[in-house]
């Protein structure tokens, strides 16, 4: 996959997190195969393994759909996108920013006060390592929220006047078509 070009702070700033949430992955197998060593080698398991990939997992998921928005890799049915004139898809654009605003503003009118409050007492998860996650994770929620809007506008205004894209199914295959001709051309000279 070739990424998405970088088009000014907002870009930035999500590709900068889209490279934290890249390693994070790897972190997490790092640390449970340092459970796994210490569970079943030493037999002496560790009680922060489990409540750590979980708090790292949720971490990822919010930083991979940030990422997915700044590579314009969100869902779009480009089956009726493709088939309509400029002006419709600039309209299907506009409305799809609309409506992702609109849900980014419900979910923190909903969430804000919640998440404020477990940020303020510091909740924790209730286990015997006892990890801040709802304290971290619903805020996080909310500013993830708030990035991905402000990366959705910032999409809308820097993809405004590029010509358009079209899209073949091709380009959600896997392979080589071309090769594939020339191969079957090959053949059919033997």
């Amino acid at each position: 996959m070739v990424e998405h070009e970088r088009t000014g702070m907002v870009d930035f700033l999500t590709w900068r997190f889209s490279r934290l949430a890249m390693i994070l992955p790897a972190v997490i197998v790092v640390i449970m195969f340092y459970e796994v060593v210490m569970r079943y080698v030493f037999a002496k398991p560790t009680l922060w393994v489990n409540e750590m990939s979980l708090w790292l997992g949720g971490m990822i998921y919010l930083l991979a759909g940030l990422y997915a928005m700044q590579q314009r890799s969100h869902i779009r049915i480009f089956i009726l996108y493709d088939a309509v004139p400029r002006w419709l898809r600039k309209t299907f654009d506009v409305i799809s920013v609309v409506f992702l605003l609109m849900f980014v503003f419900a979910v923190i009118w909903g969430g804000f006060g919640e998440a404020y409050a477990k940020l303020m007492r510091w909740e924790t998860f209730g286990t015997a390592f006892d990890p801040p996650i709802p304290a971290t994770m619903k805020p996080l929620i909310l500013l993830t929220l708030i990035v991905v809007a402000i990366q959705a506008i910032s999409n809308l205004v820097y993809d405004w006047d590029k010509p358009p894209e079209s899209h073949d199914a091709l380009e959600e295959i896997d392979i080589d078509v071309e090769l594939l001709r020339i191969e079957q051309a090959e053949l059919d000279k033997k």
